[in-house]
């Protein structure tokens, strides 16, 4: 649990001060490996087909390229909020990634570059979800180059709290049974089809957004442990026919 990770890496720096400034303690006792790292649970992922039909249940029509251009482009959602026009080439199939849009605690909306020099990138999408945009584009966004993409109602800041309760975001994932699922966890959905798409290691940072290659790896063993998995499964169920059938046939 990170909770208990936190605590103990607490106790480890209160008790290393006591050893090396204080003197009360000839060593530190908090020497369990591996105590201070943090287990957080997998987030669960969505099919192709589930962010399709999620896109479809959107109570307002306006989120249906959100969720789809969310997924395939494994956006945050700062990121995809503070898009413009200009950041969206049907043709080349791309969206450019520049600044992020943050709510702030006091519930102003605040317009800034992108957290890091990675974060600036350029992302390519899947043709599929091409009409989707199209449609979305000439429907709900201003001819304005410079024109947000994704807006609420009023023309305002799109903010979460609205999103989740204009799409009726709750109610659309449990009537497809899969609730619990975060917007966040779009993003780790395209995160994984790209890993499973065969990207390499580069690909997956430029396209998450990463300067490290810490996050873009866990995608790739996860991927990698899968196919591993479906391959053993796949073998046994072949092993265990073929000797069904032999007992078949004896």
């Amino acid at each position: 649990m990170s909770t208990a990770a936190k605590a103990y890496r607490l106790l480890r720096a209160v008790l290393m001060t006591a050893v090396e400034e204080d003197k009360l303690l000839s060593r530190n006792p908090c020497r369990i490996k591996g105590a201070d790292n943090e287990q957080t649970p997998e987030r669960p992922i969505l099919t192709v087909a589930q962010v399709f039909e999620l896109a479809d249940r959107m109570a307002d029509r306006r989120f249906r390229a959100l969720i789809l251009l969310t997924t395939f482009a494994s956006l945050r959602w700062g990121e995809v909020i503070a898009l413009r026009r200009s950041d969206i080439d049907l043709k080349a199939r791309t969206v450019r990634v520049r600044e992020q849009l943050i709510e702030l605690d006091g519930g102003d909306m605040v317009l800034s570059p992108s957290k890091s020099r990675a974060g600036k990138r350029t992302v390519s999408i899947p043709s599929a979800i091409v009409p989707a945009l199209t449609e979305h584009l000439a429907e709900f966004v201003d001819r304005a180059d410079e024109a947000f993409v994704f807006l609420g109602k009023r023309g305002g800041y799109l903010r979460g709290g609205n999103f989740r309760r204009e799409a009726k975001w709750a109610e659309a994932l449990k009537e497809m049974g899969v609730n619990g699922r975060h917007f966040h966890d779009l993003r780790h959905t395209g995160n994984t089809l790209a890993a499973q798409s065969g990207a390499s290691l580069a690909d997956l940072k430029a396209r998450m957004g990463h300067d490290s290659d810490r996050a873009a790896l866990i995608y790739q063993h996860a991927t990698r442990d899968a196919d591993q998995s479906a391959r053993a499964e796949a073998e046994r169920t072949r092993r265990d026919g073929g000797e069904a059938g032999t007992l078949a046939e004896s």
